[in-house]
């Protein structure tokens, strides 16, 4: 089983979306989406509501998911690291051990925008626009990635 991890900062805005999105367009047999976040603000808790909702506008139940702390032992988890923007690019790469766990990050918006390094921005201080936004980026990053799969 091919295994992909989304990360943001909270795990309750972005990667969460990122995490649903993935899986509605995945064999979950053969792939396995998660999501974690680089700070501990939030664990244990549910995606933001505006999350909740733009997936649900979409189709996309992300109600059940849990906020959680991205972990060294992800390296090991995961074949794929997806970092939604570039400071949690860096918070991750800051604790990889070697050149295997770096070769494994990247920046999902490299997958619709190659070599761009554009930022998927935290819509969590703005209004249900920023959502809409960040789910419409996501969601075609999200579908070039499932075609590579």
């Amino acid at each position: 089983m091919y295994k992909i991890l989304m990360v943001c900062l909270g795990n309750i805005c972005r990667s969460p979306l990122a995490e649903g999105i993935l899986q509605s367009k995945v064999n979950a047999d053969t792939v396995f989406v998660d999501s974690a976040g680089t700070a501990a603000y939030h664990i244990g808790n549910k995606p933001d509501e505006r999350s909740i909702d733009v997936a649900a506008k979409y189709g996309l139940n992300i109600r059940n998911q849990r906020a959680r702390k991205f972990s060294v032992s992800d390296f090991d988890e995961f074949d794929m690291i997806y970092a939604m923007d570039e400071s949690n690019y860096q918070n991750i790469l800051d604790v990889a051990r070697n050149k295997d766990d770096e070769q494994k990050v990247q920046l999902i918006l490299n997958e619709s925008n190659p070599n761009s390094n554009l930022n998927v921005p935290d819509p969590y201080y703005g209004g249900n626009q920023g959502f809409e936004n960040v789910y419409k980026m996501l969601d075609e990053a999200c579908e070039i990635i499932a075609k590579k799969l």
